[in-house]
Formats: C-alpha cells, sequence, structure tokens
C-alpha cells in the first residue's frame, strides 16, 4: 500500500514530483481516540487517509463542541495544515473516531508542491471549497432546523457509519458532535423512546423505527 493509490491527483503529477512525494510523505498508524491537530496553530501537515475515520470538530470558548464533518479513506484533510492557506483564521480539531491509517505530508513540502503544480493548486481550491460546503450546511442545520429533526438525523448517519442499530454511543457524546448540553440531548432522547422511535440503555442507544425517524428528519407528515 503506497501514497500513490490514495492520493487522487498523484497520476497527474510528474515524476520527480512523484517521488519528491514519495519520499516526503509519512506513513502512521494511529489508535482510536487520537488528537492528531489540536488547533493551536502547529501546523500538523495534510493527512491522506488510507483507512479509519478522523473527526473534524471546533471547541467554542466555554468548551462545547460541535462536529463540523468526517473523513474516510481516501479523503484528504486540508484544515490539519492550515498554515499554507493564509486566509483561515479558525482553529479546527482533528481526531480520530477509529483506529486509523495515514501518511501525514509535510506542509512546507505541500506547499511547494501548490506553487510548481497548477494541478495540486486547483485540487487543493476544490477541497476547500468541498469543505466549507460542508461547514455551511451545518451551519444551516444548527440555525435553521429543530434539534429533535437534527438528532434524528445524526442518529440515522450514526447507524450508517456503524452498520448497525444498536449504537455505542453516551449522550455526552451526541452532545459534543451536535454543539449543544447533554441533558437537551438526554431530554430529546427519551422524548423519542415515549414515542417508540428508540430504546435507550446505559452507554446506548437502539433504533426502533428508522421510517419513524427519516419522517421526522424530512419533515414529512
Amino acid at each position: 500500500m503506497t501514497i500513490s493509490q490514495y492520493f487522487p491527483i498523484y497520476d497527474q503529477l510528474d515524476k520527480a514530483d512523484q517521488e519528491r512525494l514519495d519520499y516526503a510523505a509519512v506513513k502512521r498508524r494511529v489508535p482510536k481516540g487520537t488528537l492528531l491537530h489540536g488547533g493551536d496553530g502547529v501546523c500538523t501537515g495534510l493527512l491522506v487517509i488510507a483507512s479509519g475515520q478522523l473527526r473534524a470538530h471546533m471547541i467554542s470558548e466555554e468548551g462545547r463542541e460541535i462536529t463540523l464533518y468526517r473523513l474516510f479513506e481516501r479523503d484528504i484533510c486540508l484544515f490539519s495544515a492550515s498554515c499554507i492557506m493564509s486566509s483561515l483564521q479558525f482553529d479546527v480539531f482533528i481526531s480520530t473516531e477509529k483506529d486509523t491509517e495515514l501518511w501525514i505530508i509535510p506542509p512546507d513540502f505541500y506547499k511547494g508542491l501548490m506553487e510548481r503544480s497548477a494541478v495540486v493548486a486547483n485540487y487543493t481550491s476544490q477541497i476547500m471549497a468541498s469543505r466549507f460546503t460542508d461547514v455551511m450546511w451545518l451551519m444551516d442545520q444548527v440555525m435553521w432546523k429543530s434539534f429533535d429533526k437534527r438528532l434524528a438525523g445524526f442518529l440515522l448517519e450514526e447507524s450508517v457509519l456503524e452498520e448497525t442499530d444498536t449504537l455505542k454511543i453516551t449522550h455526552e457524546k451526541i452532545a459534543s458532535h451536535m454543539g449543544t448540553a447533554r441533558e437537551v440531548v438526554t431530554r430529546m432522547l427519551k422524548y423519542f423512546q415515549t414515542e417508540g422511535l428508540v430504546r435507550l440503555s446505559r452507554g446506548a442507544v437502539e433504533i426502533l423505527d428508522r421510517k419513524g425517524l427519516s419522517r421526522l428528519f424530512s419533515n414529512e407528515s
């Protein structure tokens, strides 16, 4: 397994840059729960994901978290190399949600690659536009969608990611993903349980009525 299989525009680089990239990229195996990028101004580098799952999130001054997006196999994490993008003025934290294999491309190397290659510069702009679209979609959800609908959508998304209707997740963790308080999550989950949508147990939420959650999320009657 080499980075050539996972870096989407590898074949569009010239031979010299391919060889430089092969040499510069550092492969790592990272366990679940590792903070890869701390949002502290340290420029970690560009992350190329071979397997596993990453979470990009922000933390408020009060310590409340909200998930911006997830990253999966063959995704590229650009915000961990934000120092190469002078216009970025906010901190994003990157952590592993599952055991992950990835490559780290040093920021100075990637910056030079962008300056030499129009293909790389254009691809970087596409990644940036895609991530900002994800963030704007999230802000739209937070501002305009009621919490019951957001929570229904979150549970459905988690069940797809984990490939099960029994989610091993705490109310605290859900709150961290959604940028709210644990008590708010608990109250809504208890309401969902009274409506027969889910069953609650210690450290787990079991989805009982996927169609009901889907109707709630899509605002169907």
